[in-house]
């Protein structure tokens, strides 16, 4: 562990933040001033952002809690284009309806965990459609396309990866290093901007807006990336078989955002508590020096403060209350996911099958099948056997639902209305 000067980098060190930096040294010594100002672009690709981007909204949320100022720019104009990094093939081009609706959805994070304002140290947010759309192409070619060289672009990880695949790259997507580039500059003129962060594979293109911003007469300009974060297990992060784990509470509940972070392997725990909580270091270590059981507690704790961090103080307290409820009580906990259903479908008789299905609890029939053959399927905690059977109002329990439960940990609840 090096020895910083400022508490951005000491920060960032010690929870295991950094990766690679194009000069700690000068980094360290505009943060230890509160001179750092650091933005990360978030294309809209999504209605939500997923836990895979929470890395990158931590290190903003450091950055503003050490007296530094944040900037979250928006891809309206990038996502037009899309990001070739860790793809195989072509995005899709998106409707202009679309980006603004996942726009719209993502700003929704960042009003958690940032501060915006007028403040020498508040947030701000852009959007580069603000620039990209308005520039002309010739003038683009000859005022920065001329400072980008094409043997040098061709190396980049993006590029090479894809190249070496025999994946098409269309001209569209090699030219988003230049956007991306052009935005590291954009923002250097009009907010003062001196660093870029982003994950590992953002390297490439972070370091070019460095170079640009040298060619095009800015100030310095910084690059700091994160590790690529993999569970311990070797998964990608943010992913789980059931689809992404987003963090906008219309995609994914609290209380299921919570059940993701308690069923977190043992040997993420320690790293996750650092990554993803502003839990003192000194907590942190004596959660992390937690053996067998006891590790439950652990990640009790990181559960909760993760999801306090998105979802606010009390709906974590409800998830963990709602959690303690069903496993340890072994009650029927009114917070859990509930589905509506319709009475009358109820009452003709629903196919076991197709209420997990419905339930989302499995994806298929198919699926559901092999759950039962295994015994991983429950209906008010009551061991299914029979695929053939059929719920009906006598499964209805006096709270007016039934619980359906894959395996311990995954409950819905079934309402009929």
């Amino acid at each position: 562990m090096q020895k910083f000067k400022s508490d951005f980098l000491k920060t960032l060190d010690e929870r295991g933040f950094i990766h690679q930096c194009s000069d700690l040294a000068g980094l360290d010594a505009l943060a230890a001033n509160a001179r750092a100002i650091g933005y990360i672009g978030f294309d809209c690709t999504a209605p939500s952002l997923h836990v895979g981007s929470l890395v990158q909204i931590m290190m903003l949320y450091w950055l503003q809690q050490t007296g530094n100022k944040p900037i979250v720019l928006m891809g309206g104009g990038t996502t037009r284009v899309g990001d070739p990094s860790g793809k195989d093939e072509t995005r899709a081009i998106r409707p202009l309806e679309e980006i603004e609706r996942n726009k719209d959805g993502i700003k929704q994070v960042f009003a958690k965990v940032l501060a915006f304002g007028p403040g020498k140290s508040d947030a701000i947010m852009l959007d580069n459609a603000e620039w990209l759309t308005k520039l002309n192409y010739i003038e683009m070619l000859r005022d920065i396309g001329r400072h980008f060289s094409v043997n040098r672009m061709l190396t980049l990880e993006s590029v090479k990866l894809r190249l070496e695949r025999e994946q098409e790259m269309s001209f569209i997507e090699f030219n988003y290093q230049i956007l991306q580039a052009y935005d590291f500059v954009e923002l250097a003129r009009r907010a003062g901007c001196n660093l870029q962060m982003g994950g590992s594979d953002q390297w490439g293109n972070i370091v070019t807006g460095a170079d640009l911003g040298r060619r095009m007469g800015t100030h310095q300009l910084y690059a700091l990336t994160t590790p690529l974060l993999t569970t311990s297990s070797g998964a990608k992060m943010g992913k789980t078989a059931e689809g992404a784990v987003w963090l906008n509470e219309d995609q994914l509940s609290a209380y299921q955002y919570w059940q993701f972070w308690r069923n977190a392997g043992d040997g993420d725990v320690a790293r996750f508590l650092k990554l993803f909580t502003s839990l003192p270091m000194a907590e942190i270590t004596k959660l992390a020096a937690l053996q067998g059981s006891e590790i439950n507690e652990a990640k009790k704790v990181l559960a909760t403060e993760a999801t306090a961090l998105m979802h606010g103080r009390a709906k974590a307290e409800e998830a963990a209350q709602t959690a303690a409820r069903t496993f340890e009580q072994g009650a029927l906990a009114e917070g859990l996911p509930t589905i509506e259903i319709e009475r009358a479908g109820l009452e003709s008789g629903l196919g076991v099958l197709a209420a997990f299905v419905t339930a989302g609890l499995v994806k298929s029939n198919g699926e559901a099948r092999r759950q039962i053959q295994g015994g991983g399927l429950r209906v008010n905690d009551a061991p299914v056997a029979d695929e053939k059977a059929k719920l009906s109002a006598s499964d209805v329990t006096p709270e007016g639902v039934i619980k359906l439960s894959l395996g311990r940990k995954r409950h819905v609840l079934l309402k009929p209305v």
